[in-house]
């Protein structure tokens, strides 16, 4: 869900909590400190990381006695990606190369491991992996 103007008291930011409850991704655009539109949306990037932490938990609790996940631990789906990524910084291009896999697949895959707080972008459009 992507939420782009939203006052402190508005519709929006109700459906941003019930879609962050139900394990959906939130985001916000922020917006002129001025504006009462953008308030909601400010308050929302404030939250964002008690939020995220809430759904991981349940995300992992989910995935607890399945043998499929342990808690903590990155998807199988990503295992290969990790491991071509090692501990040190890295750029887009050279995952490409160590990878053979296309830049833009390799962007979505990244963004969705950031967010999983398993790697960091780092300036330069490096990326270095955290556990």
């Amino acid at each position: 869900m992507l939420v782009v103007e939203a006052a402190l008291r508005s519709g929006s930011l109700i459906t941003a909590r019930l879609a962050a409850e139900a394990g959906r991704e939130v985001f916000a655009l922020p917006g002129s400190i001025h504006s009462p539109t953008a308030r909601g949306c400010h308050r929302l990037i404030r939250k964002a990381p008690s939020w995220s932490s809430r759904r991981r938990t349940s995300r992992r609790t989910a995935h607890r006695g399945t043998g499929r996940r342990q808690p903590g631990a990155p998807p199988v789906a990503h295992q290969e990606l990790l491991a071509a990524l090692g501990f040190d910084p890295v750029d887009l291009d050279t995952l490409a190369a160590r990878t053979g896999r296309d830049a833009g697949g390799l962007a979505a895959e990244l963004l969705e491991l950031e967010l999983a707080q398993d790697i960091e972008r780092l300036p330069g459009n490096r990326y270095q992996r955290l556990r």
